[in-house]
């Protein structure tokens, strides 16, 4: 035989033994398969660096001081809670991401925290570090749309997973979205869609609209959502006012909207400035002449503005404790969450604790840390149990396909415990509310 024959064959029979060997483990493993192609592949992202030993990384920026500094620390404590449930192996985890034992592929989950302060170039500072220093195989967290937007840019660069914290703008899975980023929670046109048709029920056709928008991302994509969905039912935009994030003061905003004959007030501030905005707004005598609605819930809202400032106000949100008596797993995360912490989990510590358990679920039937194994098994479109019910990702966006949880504030003799500030009020399903997957110009990049 012939050296070239030799090789030849030599080849072959490789060939017939990877094949085979893949063939087994397709009969024993599922979509494990892929971690027999990843060790064939070259190193990327910081991988297989970040995955060599008995340990990952994560990389978290949450805002920790600044206007979105509470919803930052409430992100935060779910994220913190989905590790420890994941190297526990706790049943809730395990009844989300079904192939997880202890940790994930094994290993443990171990993570750092960085202050986003909500300003992106502070976050993307933070997480090129965790990225170079810790060999991070996931980076998270965001409260400011305008940080996931910059966060996504560094994961697609450096080729290293994120997974989006709180982001509602449009663009977060739309024309800023990349191969390398996913996104849990609700966002500014499935908010529309959903608390769109109760609005118009409630306050009729043809009525005039204030808006008090934040001046990025974030406020202008969620605006102009409710302003389309809105002009259907022959609405029309009385004033729409524009403020800084972190503004101290709303009362030129506040006086136009006073002055501009509109029927509702939304108000799409998030975080401390939609508290501030509010309060103000009731000093100005607004609430005397309009009707209040918040098409993007901040967490904590009715607690901080007081009194019964949000009774009868609907708003539209991401998750709310009260649904542990709709969904099981919701009721095991609450349970979980308030023996941990001491208080009932708001929508930003669910969408923390979701985002790594979706992550943990991605990883293990993947079987493997290798990005673009994990990416194809998020784009899949397989079906996964949630505190919201089934869901899944949308493999043309990486946007998760979720209901969106309308809720109504209580009046103060109407509440049952000192955390019932809402009724639920529906839970819309998400793949209604969408928009097709190019609508908001998403192309992905590639995967390599």
């Amino acid at each position: 035989m012939t050296a070239r024959t030799k090789g030849t064959a030599l080849k072959s029979r490789r060939n017939f033994l990877r094949q085979a060997a893949i063939a087994g483990i397709g009969l024993t493993a599922g979509s494990r398969v892929s971690s027999v192609w990843a060790k064939d592949e070259p190193p990327i992202g910081t991988w297989p660096a970040g995955s060599q030993g008995n340990s990952v990384f994560i990389g978290i920026t949450v805002p920790r001081t600044g206007t979105y500094a509470v919803q930052g620390e409430d992100e935060l404590k779910g994220y913190q809670l989905a590790v420890e449930h994941i190297n526990a192996g706790h049943p809730l985890i395990k009844a989300i991401s079904t192939k997880t034992t202890k940790g994930v592929l094994g290993k443990e989950v171990k993570f750092g925290v960085a202050d986003s302060e909500a300003k992106p170039n502070v976050a993307v500072q933070a997480q090129s570090r965790f990225i170079t220093e810790n060999k991070a195989v996931l980076i998270t967290g965001s409260t400011s749309s305008a940080v996931a937007v910059a966060l996504n840019k560094l994961a697609q660069r450096e080729h290293v997973l994120y997974a989006a914290g709180i982001s509602g703008s449009n663009d977060t899975t739309g024309k800023d979205c990349v191969r390398y980023g996913v996104r849990q929670c609700f966002y500014g046109q499935t908010a529309a869609a959903a608390i769109g048709p109760i609005t118009v029920k409630t306050f009729g056709q043809n009525k005039k609209a204030a808006y008090l928008t934040p001046d990025y991302t974030y406020g202008h994509t969620v605006t102009k959502s409710m302003q389309d969905y809105l002009k259907t039912a022959g609405w029309t935009t009385a004033t729409n006012q524009v403020a800084p994030l972190g503004a101290p003061d709303y009362s030129s905003f506040l006086l136009n909207i006073a002055n501009s004959g509109a029927d509702v007030l939304l108000n799409v501030n998030w975080g401390h400035d939609a508290v501030l905005s509010t309060q103000q707004a009731k000093q100005f005598g607004i609430f005397d002449k309009m009707k209040l609605v918040v098409p993007y819930q901040t967490p904590f809202l009715a607690r901080e503005v007081g009194g019964d400032l949000m009774a009868g106000v609907y708003a539209a949100t991401d998750f709310w404790w009260t649904l542990q008596d709709k969904y099981p797993l919701a009721k095991m995360f609450v349970e979980e969450f308030e023996k941990k912490y001491g208080y009932k989990p708001e929508w930003g510590a669910n969408n923390g604790y979701m985002e790594f358990a979706l992550w943990a679920d991605a990883v293990e039937r993947a079987g493997t840390f290798y990005p673009p194994s994990v990416i194809k098994v998020y784009e899949d479109g397989h079906k996964i149990q949630s505190t919201v019910g089934e869901v899944y990702f949308r493999k043309e966006d990486h946007q998760l396909v979720r209901p969106v949880i309308i809720v109504r504030g209580k009046k103060a003799a109407d509440m049952k415990n000192k955390e019932d500030f809402y009724d639920v009020v529906e839970v819309v399903p998400g793949e209604p509310l969408m928009q097709k997957p190019d609508a908001f110009g998403c192309k992905l990049g590639d995967y390599t």
